[in-house]
C-alpha cells in the first residue's frame, strides 16, 4: 500500500501517536507524517504510506493554513495556554481593528522568527524542550519564514474584568512557521504579552479540513475494504506542483537504473511518468546538458 491519508488530527495526541495508530490500523511499519502538530493543535496532517513516505519534503512545499486566536494580557513558558502564566498585563481598553489589521499585515512577507524553547527544533543534538524541561537555557537559532497572508476571521473580543482581549485569525504560511511565536510577536508590536490561545491547521500538502479523516474513520475503512479507493490518495499528488513528463518503454529501462534522460525542456525539475504514474523526480544538469535522478520512487 502506497500513498498519502490526510488524517484530521485530534487534540490530545502527538503526530507521533497518530503514526503509531496508522501503523496498527494498517498493519504496516513504513509509515510517516508531513509536518509536526504539537498535541493542543487539531486539524490536517498528511501521513504517508509505504514508498509516499518518499514525497514527505514535497508535501511541505505546499504550505499550510490555521485558524486560531491570539489572547493578549498573559504570557506563558510554552507561548501558548499548555504552559505556566509567566506575565499579566491587563489591557485598560482593547485595541481597534484598525490597530489589529495594520500589525498583522506588519507580519506578512519574508520573516525573521526565533523557535520557543517549548520545540523540536535541536540545538547542539538536543531538542529546546529537553533544555526548557530541564531549567536550561540555550541560544536558539533564526531562521526565515515566510506568511503569506495573516487576517482577522471574526470580530474580536474584551475581557472587561480580566482585561484581555482576543483576537481571531487564519494566517497562510510556510514550512516551518512557528504560530505560537508569530502570537507573541504580535502582543509585542503593542508591548503587551500574549500567547496563542486556540489552533486549527485547515490545510497542509495541498489537502483541505474536508478532506480529511479521522482515525476512527480510518479503521472503518480498513474493515470495509475501501482505504485504496476511497482514503488512499496517489502519491503523484505530493508532485502535482512538477511538470510531467510520460516516457517510452526504452527510457523507462534506463530510468529503473538510474540513467540520465535526453530531453529538450525548460523546467528545472520534472516529474518523470510511466504508464500514467510518477516514477521518479529528475533534475536538469547544466554541465551534462541531461536530466539526472533527483529523487526515485519507481511505483509499479
Amino acid at each position: 500500500m502506497d500513498g498519502i491519508i490526510p488524517i484530521n488530527k485530534e487534540r490530545g495526541m502527538t503526530s507521533h501517536d497518530v503514526v503509531a495508530k496508522v501503523r496498527g490500523i494498517l498493519r504496516t511499519k513504513k509509515v510517516g507524517h508531513s509536518g509536526t502538530l504539537d498535541p493542543s493543535v487539531d486539524g490536517v496532517l498528511p501521513v504517508c504510506v509505504g514508498r509516499a513516505t518518499k514525497v514527505v519534503d514535497y508535501l511541505m512545499r505546499f504550505g499550510k493554513t490555521y485558524q486560531g486566536s491570539i489572547t493578549l494580557g498573559l504570557a506563558t513558558t510554552t507561548e501558548d495556554l499548555d504552559g505556566e502564566v509567566v506575565e499579566r498585563h491587563p489591557l485598560s481598553k482593547p485595541l481597534t481593528d484598525a490597530q489589529i489589521d495594520a500589525a498583522l499585515k506588519q507580519m506578512t512577507g519574508e520573516l525573521t522568527q526565533i523557535p520557543p524553547m517549548y520545540s523540536a527544533v535541536k540545538v547542539n543534538g538536543r531538542k529546546l524542550y529537553e533544555y526548557a524541561r530541564a531549567g536550561e537555557t540555550v541560544e536558539r537559532p533564526k531562521r526565515k519564514i515566510q506568511v503569506y497572508q495573516f487576517k482577522q476571521i471574526r470580530p474580536t473580543e474584551f475581557d472587561e474584568e480580566k482585561g484581555e482581549q482576543t483576537i481571531y485569525f487564519e494566517v497562510q504560511c510556510g514550512k516551518g512557521t512557528y504560530v505560537r511565536t508569530l502570537a507573541v510577536d504580535f502582543g509585542r508590536q503593542f508591548g503587551l504579552p500574549a500567547v496563542m490561545s486556540d489552533l486549527t491547521r485547515t490545510s497542509s500538502g495541498g489537502f483541505e479540513l474536508k478532506e480529511c479523516v479521522t482515525l476512527a474513520e480510518l479503521e472503518q475503512a480498513r474493515d470495509e475494504d475501501r482505504v485504496e479507493s476511497d482514503v488512499l490518495h496517489p502519491i503523484d499528488h505530493a508532485l502535482a506542483k512538477f511538470e510531467a513528463i510520460e516516457i517510452t518503454d526504452s527510457e523507462w529501462q534506463l530510468v529503473q537504473n538510474g540513467g540520465f534522460l535526453k530531453r529538450a525542456l525548460t523546467e528545472p525539475v520534472v516529474a518523470v511518468k510511466y504508464k500514467g504514474k510518477i516514477q521518479a523526480l529528475y533534475q536538469y544538469d547544466e554541465s551534462r546538458q541531461v536530466y539526472r535522478p533527483e529523487k526515485m520512487l519507481l511505483v509499479r
